[in-house]
C-alpha cells in the first residue's frame, strides 16, 4: 500500500505532466481534480491547490501553467513583466515588489536563475525577498537582478542608480 508521501509525489507528477502538455488548457482547479481522478490519482481541491502552489504553478492567461526554465533565456529576463519595483531593504536583503499574485512565479526565476550569492528566498504573494550573506553580495545580487529585470529600451538609458 503506497504511503500518503508517494500518493503526493504521484499526484504532482501527474499535474505537471498535465500542465506542461498544455492540452486542455486547465483554467480551474475543479477540472485538474476531475483529470486527476479520471486517471485513478486521488485528489480533492485543496489538495491540489497546495501542489500547483508547491509546483510553483501560475494561473497565467486563463489557464495554469509551469512555467519551463530548461534552455532558454535567463528566467530572471522572462518574469521581468511582472515586476513592479525592487528596492536594496537593509544590508543583506533585496525586496522585489510584483503584480498582485506573481511573487511565486518571481521567486521562482530568482531561484532557478542559480545566483551563488543568493543564501535564500522568501516568496510572498506579491513579493519576493532575496537574503545574501553580506553588503558586497547584496550589490553583486543588485547588480544582476537590475539588469536582468531591465526592459532593452531602458538599457539604452544608462545604468539606473539604485535607492538607498
Amino acid at each position: 500500500m503506497p504511503s500518503n508521501r508517494d500518493v503526493q509525489e504521484r499526484r504532482r507528477e501527474m499535474i505537471r505532466a498535465i500542465l506542461m502538455a498544455e492540452e486542455p488548457p486547465i483554467a480551474e482547479q475543479s477540472d485538474l481534480v476531475r483529470l486527476l481522478r479520471a486517471k485513478g490519482i486521488p485528489a480533492t481541491q485543496s489538495s491540489v491547490s497546495r501542489d500547483l502552489r508547491e509546483l510553483g504553478a501560475i494561473r497565467w492567461d486563463g489557464r495554469y501553467q509551469i512555467l519551463d526554465w530548461e534552455g532558454g533565456e535567463s528566467p530572471i529576463r522572462e518574469v521581468r513583466g511582472a515586476v513592479l519595483r525592487m528596492m536594496k531593504v537593509d544590508a543583506q536583503q533585496i525586496l522585489i515588489v510584483t503584480q498582485h499574485g506573481r511573487g511565486g512565479m518571481v521567486g521562482e526565476a530568482v531561484e532557478a536563475a542559480g545566483l551563488e550569492d543568493v543564501v535564500a528566498t522568501a516568496i510572498h504573494y506579491s513579493s519576493v525577498v532575496v537574503y545574501t550573506e553580506n553588503k558586497l553580495f547584496q550589490e553583486v545580487v543588485w547588480s544582476y537582478l537590475n539588469d536582468h529585470l531591465r526592459e532593452e529600451r531602458e538599457k539604452e538609458k544608462g545604468p539606473e542608480k539604485p535607492p538607498e
